[in-house]
C-alpha cells in the first residue's frame, strides 16, 4: 500500500510540473518522461542503504529516493535506449536493464568508490558525450556512472 501511495503522489507531482510544458499543438496522450524507476532486489532495504552510502543516492524516509531534474550539474534530458537481446553491454550483470546515474563530478565519484571498496569495471574520459565509469551493485546489476560533457 505504501508504495502505490509513494508511486501515486511521485505521478501527480510529475503530472502538475509537466502540465505546462505541452503545447497548443501536441496531441495529448504521449510520454513526457521517466516517472520513476522500479526494480525488484533480494534485499530493498540492504540494496538503498548501499545506493546511499556508496553512490550518495538521496534516500527518502519511504525508502525510494526523488532525483530531481533541476539539481545542479544535472544533463536537461534523460536517455531513453532499448538494447538487442543479446547485448553484452550489460555484462557481467545478466539482469535485463542497467541504469546510468548522472554524476556532478567523476573523479569525485570513482573516488568515493576507491573508498567503499567498488570496484570500477571500465573508465572511460575520452567519449563526446561525456565521462564514463561502469561498477556492479551487491546484486550483480551494472551500473554506467555519466558525467555529461559541459
Amino acid at each position: 500500500m505504501t508504495v502505490r501511495l509513494v508511486l501515486v503522489l511521485c505521478l501527480g507531482v510529475f503530472t502538475m510540473a509537466n502540465a505546462s510544458t505541452a503545447t497548443a499543438d501536441e496531441p495529448a496522450g504521449h510520454v513526457t518522461g521517466v516517472g520513476g524507476i522500479f526494480f525488484k532486489a533480494k534485499d530493498p532495504k540492504t540494496l538503498a542503504a548501499w545506493y546511499r552510502d556508496v553512490l550518495g543516492v538521496p534516500l527518502e524516509s519511504w525508502g525510494g529516493a526523488m532525483l530531481h531534474y533541476d539539481a545542479p550539474k544535472h544533463p536537461p534530458m534523460l536517455v531513453w535506449n532499448a538494447f538487442p537481446a543479446a547485448t553484452n553491454y550489460f555484462a557481467p550483470s545478466t539482469s535485463s536493464f542497467m541504469i546510468n546515474y548522472a554524476v556532478d563530478d567523476m573523479d569525485a565519484m570513482v573516488a568515493r568508490l576507491h573508498a567503499k571498496g567498488v570496484e570500477i569495471l571500465k573508465r572511460d574520459d575520452s567519449d563526446e558525450n561525456g565521462r564514463f565509469a561502469w561498477i556492479v551493485d551487491p546484486e550483480g546489476n551494472k551500473v554506467e556512472l555519466w558525467e555529461p560533457k559541459r
